[in-house]
């Protein structure tokens, strides 16, 4: 509908005298047939032509089978007469046509600006094809980025639900393994309190028990069978077995002491010795520590004891 009326808007105005020459090109016509009619004359003459037509069948039809006879009598073929010879009818003249109306050629500017705006509207269908397809493309893509990150997410939520299942089994198992330790070391510590309890009420049984052999004074307040102090005699007999082990020559201000705290094994070995209070004269310690370990065994006392530890006390004119 549209095409048509863009047509009818921009074709050409019809020609004056339409009529006028329809009316001269419908007489002209006639006058031509009249003269035709009149000019055609009708012969007929007494020549008979003669004519022979053969009949064939449209559909193939099958032969019947061949019959065996006597052969025939000769028989004198009769003699067809001659068709007689018909005219052909004279052929009517061919129509006479009226000519072609010469159609309107349209305007070259006018077939220009259509062309023209047929390739625009061509080259905007296209243009808006094209941009209805990088929009559908970029939709596409967009869609997949959305369902790329969202399948991110996802992955991301339950790899963090599961590190933080693994994290609440990790610190279950830790907290178990620490309320283990706890109640493993509440039954150690209870053991240890039992043996010391156990140890403790032995030893106050013996003690309650050895009272009456005790060595001590009717004044002593001690709680064993005998003192363990050493004998008054017993310092002189150390001091004799470490003194001549002692090397110094030099020359000192006064007689300043120098204190050793020694530890022996049961047999009197010397096992470690501790100066605790020195002389202030550095090589009279070294020379008195040195003594000590070349002493290497103490002696032992009247009972035959070695009293561990013991604190010896040295002077340089002692």
């Amino acid at each position: 509908m549209h095409a048509a009326t863009d047509r009818l808007e921009f074709a050409p105005p019809p020609p004056p005298g339409l009529l006028r020459s329809l009316a001269l090109a419908v007489l002209a016509h006639a006058f031509l047939l009249a003269a035709l009619t009149w000019g055609v004359h009708w012969k007929s003459d007494d020549i008979s032509v003669s004519a022979e037509a053969e009949l064939w069948s449209a559909v193939p039809q099958a032969a019947a089978p061949k019959l065996i006879e006597a052969p025939p009598e000769p028989v004198v073929a009769p003699v067809t007469p001659k068709a007689p010879i018909v005219e052909p009818a004279p052929k009517p003249p061919p129509p006479v046509r009226a000519p072609e109306a010469q159609p309107d050629l349209p305007d070259p500017a006018i077939a220009l600006e259509r062309e023209k705006l047929r390739q625009k509207k061509a080259l905007d269908l296209k243009k808006q094809q094209e941009l209805d397809k990088q929009r559908v493309e970029k939709q596409r893509l967009q869609q997949l980025k959305e369902e790329e990150l969202q399948q991110k997410k996802q992955q991301l939520e339950k790899q963090r639900l599961q590190d933080k299942r693994d994290n609440d089994k990790k610190a279950a198992e830790e907290k178990k393994k620490a309320a283990q330790e706890a109640q493993r070391k509440e039954a150690s510590q209870a053991q240890e309190d039992a043996k010391k309890l156990a140890i403790q009420r032995k030893a106050n049984i013996e003690r309650m028990t050895g009272l009456a052999g005790a060595s001590g004074a009717a004044t002593a307040r001690g709680t064993q069978l005998q003192s363990s102090g050493p004998s008054s005699s017993y310092a002189g007999r150390i001091r004799a077995r470490i003194k001549p082990n002692i090397v110094f020559v030099d020359d000192v201000d006064g007689n300043p002491a120098a204190e050793v705290e020694v530890r022996t094994a049961p047999d009197g070995t010397i096992i470690s010795r501790k100066l605790t209070k020195s002389s202030g004269v550095k090589s009279w310690d070294e020379a008195v520590l040195r003594a000590i370990d070349k002493t290497e065994v103490l002696p032992r006392d009247v009972d035959g004891r070695v009293i561990s530890p013991l604190t010896i006390s040295f002077t340089p004119k002692g």
